[in-house]
């Protein structure tokens, strides 16, 4: 893992998030690396306690709960599962369904923001906080000033909503979506907050510290059939190509990966490539995909004397 971190410490490239205000103080040079195993091993390199908001990796896990409350066909009638090939805040919906493509770009998580408060009203988000708390095995917490920069800013992100109330893709007031959706992306996590709830997603859904249960088995294997194929916005086609495991990235800087059964990986850097995702966090991923084999149609298993010493 070091090896994989080291390999991208001269790697300066990308800019940090400006589009949101609070998001442009962050510092750049942070860069932080952590795996947590099913066994409920960790292992970290770099700044791994720095906090900083989850943004859209938290897609994938309020895809997870929506699943879980509402079922996999309510939710499949407002939201697809193919990748959509465009930005992850494109104003574009499938032309033969009118729903957006994904539940991890902007548009299928805002109507899956919606969903869960059409199930779960204004405890929404409470109950979102609490899973997502479950997952990391740790009480987490919103961010108010990043929360209030996305609710002040995200001008784009209301044309959306009322674009999804106009197709029938939400059934609730826009801006009650949207509180859900600003909210659920200004949660703090850290490195290790992430890397552990990738293992819980390893792990079919519960935490392998607490042994608590944060998410449904099937909801779970659902979710990670999307990150596999959508995670990494319109670098999913090459992110599948070269690394092989389910992810989600965030315009926070965050990326967590999934090795089903075995590990959660994580990590954090705030330079973004033009699509959005870490450029070092990408690079680290690359390069500890490489060395250990970890690709999910890897076929030298290079990875499995490293992965069995992990989970003994």
């Amino acid at each position: 893992m070091r090896r994989a971190w080291e390999s991208q410490l001269d790697n300066h490239d990308g800019a940090v998030a400006d589009y949101i205000p609070e998001l442009f103080k962050a510092n750049p040079n942070c860069f932080g690396m952590a795996i947590a195993t099913v066994k409920g091993k960790l292992f970290s390199v770099g700044d791994v306690t720095v906090p900083f908001t989850i943004q859209s990796v938290s897609k994938a896990f309020a895809f997870c709960l929506a699943l879980e409350i509402a079922g996999p066909e309510m939710v499949a009638s407002r939201v697809g599962v193919e990748p959509s090939g465009e930005a992850f805040n494109a104003i574009v919906f499938d032309p033969e369904t009118n729903r957006p493509f994904n539940p991890m770009v902007n548009a299928g998580a805002i109507a899956v923001a919606g969903l869960l408060y059409e199930y779960l009203g204004d405890s929404a988000f409470d109950v979102l906080l609490e899973r997502f708390s479950m997952a990391a095995g740790c009480d987490l917490a919103l961010n108010e000033a990043v929360f209030r920069s996305e609710d002040e800013t995200g001008h784009r992100n209301r044309a959306i909503a009322h674009l999804l109330l106009a197709n029938e893709a939400i059934a609730v007031a826009p801006d009650k979506a949207l509180d859900v959706y600003f909210r659920q992306c200004s949660i703090d996590v850290t490195a290790l907050d992430l890397a552990w709830m990738g293992a819980t997603f390893a792990n079919m859904g519960t935490n392998p510290q607490t042994r608590h249960m944060a998410f449904d088995l099937a909801a779970v294997r659902s979710t990670l059939a999307v990150m596999f194929t959508c995670g990494m916005y319109d670098y999913a086609g090459h992110w599948a190509y070269d690394v092989g495991i389910p992810a989600k990235s965030g315009v926070g800087g965050g990326i967590v990966g999934v090795v089903n059964r075995q590990l959660g990986i994580s990590t954090y850097s705030p330079r973004l490539d033009a699509k959005g995702n870490s450029v070092r966090g990408v690079g680290a991923f690359k390069a500890l995909a490489d060395d250990f084999g970890l690709h999910a149609f890897d076929c030298t298993n290079v990875g499995s004397s490293f992965i069995t010493s992990l989970l003994r």
